[in-house]
């Protein structure tokens, strides 16, 4: 699926911690990378801050020949040898024009870090340039966090690479699957892909006050416990869809291993970070050590809103662990 992956690179080493999975995924999948690095001319992000106007497209000129030669140098670098890469310096606002790159060369994916250092006192902040490229691309991004782990290739034989997906019953939050599939298997190879899908009840509450008796707790409980059954039953279905090809007929070729959690909780995004880190129990199947990423539409659980979902947003600003936002439609 991901045969063209887009770096956004600013010429710092938390930037570049992007690279070597780009190079990974882009060689268990046979895709080419696109490297791009934004020049803008706003004085304020310039390195060299003239203090005229008419200076500035002067210092935009000599900062536009650097970053191609700092794109030229990781074309060209060991890292990336033998692949087929692409550099773009493009002029402008650093979050429309890396979309716009990546639009232009149809890119499949975009990898980044969650921050950057763009400029002598301006940095890539989680909530700035990393999640308006989440909000508003048209194909899926994987942010990886500053410190956070990167996860590790598989050999045949060891634990399968697992990527989570939460799931809520929505087409929105289902179309995250298929871009999480094969996520898993390019990070994996050459060992096994794994996806973990969890749904999170939150329970039924009973009122408060004087009416509140045993029949009533015995029905707020009753309620939770049907809540649970169907979601049981909804993650089989999807399951049993991803085997037989219905979401996509290229998943059944892929060696992908499927689980499944179904857990109680008021707080939906602090459930999903407490399964993906910590693992849980999925029909008697444990996730040993958690999971190694996550994937979430920006749409599902919260509704079909305008930007990033609430439950998608929060786990953004919590997790440490690489998540992929996928925009349903796009």
């Amino acid at each position: 699926m991901f045969k063209r992956i887009l770096v956004p690179l600013d010429g710092s080493g938390r930037a570049e911690r992007a690279l070597p999975i780009a190079a990974r995924m882009a060689r268990a999948s046979g895709s080419s990378i696109v490297l791009v690095r934004v020049v803008s001319t706003e004085p304020a992000t310039l390195p060299s801050v003239p203090t005229k106007p008419n200076l500035i497209q002067t210092v935009g000129e000599a900062d536009r020949t650097l970053a191609e030669s700092y794109l030229e140098g990781w074309a060209s670098s060991d890292l990336l040898r033998g692949l087929s890469v692409q550099i773009q310096v493009p002029v402008g606002l650093i979050p429309p024009s890396i979309i716009a790159v990546a639009t232009e060369n149809h890119a499949d994916i975009i990898v980044m870090c969650s921050h950057g250092y763009t400029g002598v006192k301006h940095w890539w902040m989680l909530g700035s340039v990393a999640a308006k490229i989440a909000r508003f691309a048209q194909i899926p991004v994987l942010i990886l966090r500053e410190g956070g782990p990167v996860p590790e290739e598989r050999q045949p034989g060891d634990r399968p690479l697992r990527v989570l997906v939460p799931l809520d019953g929505s087409d929105y939050a289902k179309a995250a699957l298929v871009p999480a599939a094969y996520l898993a298997v390019a990070l994996a190879a050459p060992g096994q892909g794994a996806l973990h899908l969890t749904h999170v009840v939150q329970p039924a509450h009973e009122g408060r006050g004087p009416t509140r008796t045993a029949r009533s707790t015995a029905r707020t409980a009753q309620s939770t416990q049907t809540a649970l059954n169907m979601a049981r039953e909804y993650l089989k279905a999807t399951i049993n869809q991803l085997r037989d090809g219905s979401l996509d007929k290229r998943i059944t070729d892929l060696d992908l291993e499927i689980t499944f959690t179904v857990t109680v909780d008021d707080d939906i995004a602090q459930s999903i970070i407490r399964v993906a880190e910590n693992g849980g129990d999925g029909e008697g199947a444990e996730v040993f050590g958690g999971c190694d990423a996550i994937a979430m539409t920006t749409q599902g659980y919260s509704g079909p809103q305008p930007g990033v979902g609430s439950v998608t947003e929060r786990v953004l600003e919590t997790s440490r662990l690489p998540l992929m936002c996928v925009r349903p439609g796009a």
